[in-house]
Order: structure tokens, then sequence, then C-alpha cells
């Protein structure tokens, strides 16, 4: 069954697939999984988002792709991305150590960031006061 055959089929309702097989082994694994989250949208949009990426997220050319307006690209990137959860690939500080005060501006504190995640968590942090390693 190919991408538009199951789309047709789902009519957009929710589904969960319960086999996989990788055709190369005829490895087989059973359970509940739903489709990735791109896989989710209907046929028409996952096309625009497959445009979009191959056009490297140029707007002036999925208006010429699509021919239509910047205003309408816009509005309908908005939409699809309303339905998709994004993931947190920096989460949350945990503790002081992992938030540094990037300065202030006129007397506000401005904005903290988080320390780059590959940061181990027994360094100290940049501009904390904590002398560096000799």
């Amino acid at each position: 069954m190919d991408r538009q055959e199951l789309t047709d089929l789902t009519r957009g309702q929710p589904f969960v697939v319960e086999r996989v097989r990788l055709t190369d082994s005829g490895v087989a694994v059973e359970g509940q999984f739903e489709p990735p989250q791109l896989a989710q949208p209907g046929i028409d949009d996952q096309v625009f988002v497959a445009a979009f990426l191959r056009s490297h997220g140029s707007i002036k050319e999925m208006e010429r792709i699509f021919g239509v307006s910047y205003p309408t690209i816009k509005s309908r990137l908005k939409r699809i991305a309303e339905h998709l959860d994004f993931v947190d690939t920096d989460p949350a500080p945990t503790g002081a150590a992992d938030v540094v005060d990037t300065g202030s501006d006129a007397g506000r504190s401005a904005p903290r960031r988080r320390l780059p995640s590959w940061r181990s968590p027994g360094d100290p942090a940049v501009g904390d006061g904590t002398p560096s390693p000799s």
C-alpha cells in the first residue's frame, strides 16, 4: 500500500501501525506504533512540506512552485506547524550550573540561556565565577 492509498483509506483519521517489517532482512516487529508526525498530515500538506524542504525554506521558491502569494505560503506553513509537536532538543536547565547569565541591558537582566547539551554535568558553568580547571 502506498502513501496515497493509506491517506485515502484513513481519510485523515488517527491510526496505529501494529506491525513493521524490514524488507531487506524480513525481521518484523509487532506492537503499537504511531506513524511519524510528518506522515500524519494529508497528502497535500505532505507534498507542501516536502517542497518547502527541497526549496531550502525559500518562500520565493514556494511562491513560484505553487503560484500563490507570500501570505498564502506563510499561512499554510503556520497551519501545518500548529498540528506538529516540536521536540525540545535543549531541555530546561536542571540546576543553577546549567544556566549562564548573559549580561544586563539598562539595568534589566538579559534572558538566560541553556548551555550546550554536550557540556558534562561536572564541568563548571562559564562565567559563574568558578575557576576553570588547570
